[in-house]
């Protein structure tokens, strides 16, 4: 039962306690090295990924991006633009609320050129549900897929953070 989250109140509070550390959050010490984080790169060959691959590598990059265990470097480079965001990403730094912090890819649908994809999404923290059914979206950039910076920047939105970052992906064009 979510009755604690269903007013206005209730969302605000749920962002500035949850969405705060979630989106902003690396792991100070993670284990992880930053290749690790990366989904494969698309096929060099002349033929196009099938859209169950790109779902694959897409839902890979957000599950990476978004959870507590991901080393903030390592996000930053999941992010489309990502070093513009770097100091946004290490200021929650090993905050407890974002170790516990993970999305669930719901939906991938690749656009018809295949150079982008909407994606809809949970984010859980405690593998409860806190912010369900999100959309975002998710960029080919150089050959490999990142995380949408206008997504990213909806979700700082949602708390109040407006980085200087996010005025330049206000324009849809906005890329890689």
């Amino acid at each position: 039962m979510r009755t604690k989250h269903g007013s206005a109140a209730g969302r605000l509070a749920l962002i500035a306690t949850v969405l705060v550390p979630v989106v902003l959050a690396g792991c100070r010490g993670s284990s992880h090295p930053a290749t690790s984080s990366s989904a494969p790169a698309p096929s060099a060959s002349s033929s196009t990924p099938s859209a169950a691959e790109i779902a694959a590598q897409v839902s890979q990059v957000w599950t990476d991006f978004f959870a507590g265990t991901t080393a903030a470097a390592a996000k930053v480079k999941l992010l489309q633009n990502g070093a513009a965001y770097a100091a946004v990403i290490a200021a929650q730094a090993g905050s407890p609320t974002a170790r516990a912090t993970t999305a669930k890819v719901l939906k991938v649908t690749p656009t018809a050129d295949g150079q982008s994809a909407a994606v809809s999404y949970d984010i859980l923290v405690n593998k409860q549900v806190a912010l369900p059914n999100q959309l975002g979206g998710a960029v080919l950039v150089g050959g490999s897929w990142k995380v949408a910076a206008a997504s990213f920047c909806s979700l700082l939105a949602l708390e109040g953070t407006k980085p200087a970052a996010c005025q330049a992906t206000a324009s849809p064009s906005a890329s890689g």
